[in-house]
């Protein structure tokens, strides 16, 4: 045997295993993506935005399209309507979910968005993902009877059913990453300024 056929007949050296999609997350994109934003660290600035118009009593519809990101605009591949109201009860039409509703929504929609990403990059099929997300309001504060009750939620609490092909102590795990990096939990936990504007 020469050394060239040696060379030839010689393995080849031992490559990363690329992970493949799982439980619908594009997991080898999800990584690129990742490694990308690892080396040019201004590619992870992005602006979202809503549009909002009034449309009578308690009822607003909302529009969402673009939003700006990865050194560019983008659009999603349609515009998402979303109605806000209140319910008879509370002097509405109920032409839609409260807006304090739209906040529960979107903390359970980024945390399972977490638990699928990261179930997928460590390699555990889900079988089902559940939240129940509740929170507590007292009117007092937004109807102007009292200055000592909050506007807001006084308690959110969110309890999720995972069923999956793993233990159940790495199903909790999945759960507890996907809080520690969920954007909207941050949001509500940490706050954030708000400014607000007023053109005639």
């Amino acid at each position: 045997m020469n050394a060239t056929t040696a060379a030839v007949e010689a393995p080849a050296p031992a490559t990363k295993k690329e992970k493949p999609p799982l439980n619908g997350v594009n997991t080898p994109a999800l990584l690129a993506t990742i490694g990308v934003v690892a080396s040019q660290p201004a590619l992870a600035k992005f602006q979202f935005r809503a549009h909002g118009q009034w449309k009578s009593g308690t009822h607003m519809q909302g529009t969402m399209l673009g939003f700006s990101g990865a050194g560019g605009d983008h659009a999603h591949k349609f515009a998402t309507m979303a109605h806000t109201d209140h319910p008879a009860v509370l002097c509405g039409e109920d032409e839609g979910p409260t807006p304090v509703e739209w906040i529960l929504h979107g903390l359970a929609g980024c945390l399972t968005a977490g638990i699928a990403n990261i179930a997928a990059v460590r390699g555990v099929k889900l079988h089902s993902v559940e939240a129940m997300v509740e929170a507590d309001i007292d009117l007092q504060g937004i109807l102007g009877l009292s200055d000592v009750v909050r506007n807001g939620f006084s308690d959110v609490r969110v309890t999720f059913k995972v069923a999956g092909d793993a233990p159940t102590e790495t199903l909790k795990a999945l759960v507890m990453q996907s809080k520690a990096r969920s954007a909207v939990f941050d949001i509500l936990t940490n706050g954030v300024p708000v400014s607000i504007a007023v053109e005639a």
